[in-house]
């Protein structure tokens, strides 16, 4: 066997070792270790895409020696290398850059936990991108969802203990249900493992009998799922998620977890279902009213929030929804378009999150919009990236939202329906108004000098804003001290290297950022061969 081959489970049990590992180092050494364990498994990842572009075919890894129908198996293909080296990407990116702010959010002697807690939650996501078998991933759906709520919770106040109870009862929930899809599925086809189970479905669903209880399990895993997404109407846990979490908790939550559970289910839907017997279930249709409805009133509540956090986590609202309107215009094109938005989402959601903390420290540590005026003048670097970040997701061409939504437009239109065409349209254009109202508003107010909660000294306002352990992220209702005559400063860097550790995550992400938007062709049909190969 080619040693590229073990490349998918040597990274999960890499990052299983890693998380153990890092509850005996030090604060220090564990931070040290993350960040080299990161690069080095985006290397390993760089390798296994190499490898699987130039073999242009897609291989299983088996675990263990149980024959079906209880086996484990690993699956790699050119997408799901494309979804793991993306996502470590990503994470490297926020963890580097967030480091800041971590030491302020997360107790001294609590931070080498929180390292461990982000290993296992890389592990977990892994295992979604390449688990060929449901038991397998619902095991690691479960390590998900708790190393969610360990990387929010440990910051320790009183918001991020509210939003991570309601966080762990939603996705309790939700993997409940899935737990139970999972069963049903196991009693009508006896399998666990995705291709089998999809043939013995090909045979059941020429049986219009048995497709009530194939609808039912399907349903049921769909649902499950979609709350721990966020899909409308279950999207209300997002802004206190989101939005009270530590800089790199929130660009971890808002731009991986959510798309390691969608990529799950796209997986379910094209691999154990089928695009044939999906289309006679019908839940194509619900969840694209289900995504438009998502776009279009995460859109609304963003543009409510008085909170630029807040205002981020339901702008996740309704980009969740782009990629469920996606599924649910189904085709390969659909699908298509849904997977490319989940790399977008991915890196513009990381990049806002961990831009706005640098907004509001200079502005007194407040989040609220009153407060940031003219705060990109002041954070001159953070202002850029926040720039790039908000044109992405209005769709300004150049950029990946751009070709996200251009994506969308013709997997419509590939549809040859006309309510699909009409209703893709619509929503798209209004979507993207909305967008544009909200992230404009923003703009105008960063950029727009005037006395805010700015003119004090960034780091003594930043103290007294949130007293001895409070974080920016926590900051959205810190007043916004007395204002002074001092002169308007670019980004308070406490040294070289505290800057290279936020600039140049930040330039990573804007340039893949920019990558999407002007190079979507080649992945674009990478995605599609990746998608065809599920079938």
């Amino acid at each position: 066997m080619e040693l590229a081959r073990n490349i998918p489970l040597f990274l999960i049990l890499l990052s299983l070792f890693s998380g153990v590992l890092c509850m005996v180092l030090g604060r220090r050494a564990s931070k040290i270790y993350t960040v080299i364990l990161e690069l080095f498994a985006l290397a390993l990842s760089a390798i296994l895409l190499a490898y699987c572009l130039r073999t242009g075919t897609s291989f299983t890894f088996v675990l263990g020696e149980f024959p079906a129908p209880w086996g484990n198996e690993l699956r790699a293909g050119s997408l799901e290398a494309l979804l793991a080296f993306a996502f470590l990407l990503v994470e490297a990116c926020a963890v580097c850059a967030g480091g800041k702010f971590l030491n302020v959010d997360v107790d001294e002697s609590k931070i080498h936990l929180y390292f461990s807690v982000v290993h296992l939650l890389r592990a977990a996501l892994l295992a979604l991108v390449f688990t060929n078998d449901l038991f397998t991933g619902y095991v690691f759906l479960e390590i998900l969802t708790l190393t969610s709520c360990g990387i929010l919770i440990i910051r320790e106040i009183g918001r991020t203990t509210l939003a991570a109870v309601r966080y762990m009862v939603l996705n309790l929930l939700g993997s409940g249900l899935f737990l139970l899809g999972v069963v049903l599925f196991y009693a009508i086809t006896g399998h666990l493992l995705m291709v089998p189970m999809h043939e013995v479905i090909a045979e059941l669903a020429a049986n219009p009998s048995e497709m009530v209880s194939l609808t039912l399990a399907a349903g049921i895993l769909t649902i499950g799922l979609g709350i721990k997404c966020g899909l409308f109407p279950f999207h209300f846990w997002m802004p206190d998620t989101y939005g009270w979490a530590t800089p790199t908790s929130a660009s971890l939550l808002a731009g991986l977890v959510s798309k390691g559970y969608l990529f799950l289910l796209i997986k379910i839907y094209l691999r154990v279902i089928g695009t044939d017997v999906l289309r006679q279930m019908h839940l194509g249709r619900i969840l694209f009213v289900l995504g438009i409805c998502g776009m279009v009133f995460g859109s609304v509540s963003a543009i409510r929030q008085n909170n630029i956090n807040r205002m981020v986590a339901f702008s996740s609202a309704a980009q969740i929804g782009y990629i469920f309107m996606g599924i649910g215009i189904g085709g390969i094109a659909g699908y298509t378009a849904a997977v490319f938005h989940i790399l977008t989402h991915a890196v513009t959601k990381a990049l806002l999150f961990l831009t706005t903390p640098y907004l509001a420290e200079v502005s007194g540590g407040s989040l609220l919009f009153r407060n940031l005026q003219g705060s990109a003048h002041r954070a001159r670097v953070a202002g850029v990236f926040f720039l790039v970040g908000s044109f992405s997701m209005v769709g300004i061409p150049v950029f990946a939202g751009f070709s996200s939504k251009l994506l969308f437009a013709l997997a419509a239109v590939s549809a040859e329906s006309l309510p699909k065409i009409f209703l893709t349209m619509l929503a798209l254009a209004l979507s993207s108004l909305l967008n544009a109202l909200y992230f404009l508003r923003t703009m105008i107010r960063i950029y727009s000098r005037g006395k805010g909660g700015s003119e004090i000294s960034a780091a003594r306002q930043y103290e007294e804003a949130r007293g001895l352990r409070a974080p920016v992220a926590a900051s959205a209702d810190s007043p916004a001290g007395a204002a002074s005559d001092a002169p308007a400063r670019a980004l308070p860097w406490q040294g070289r290297r505290e800057a290279l550790a936020y600039v140049l995550p930040a330039l990573v992400l804007t340039a893949a950022n920019v990558a999407l938007g002007l190079f979507s062709g080649p992945i674009v049909e990478l995605i599609e061969n990746g998608l065809r190969m599920f079938s």
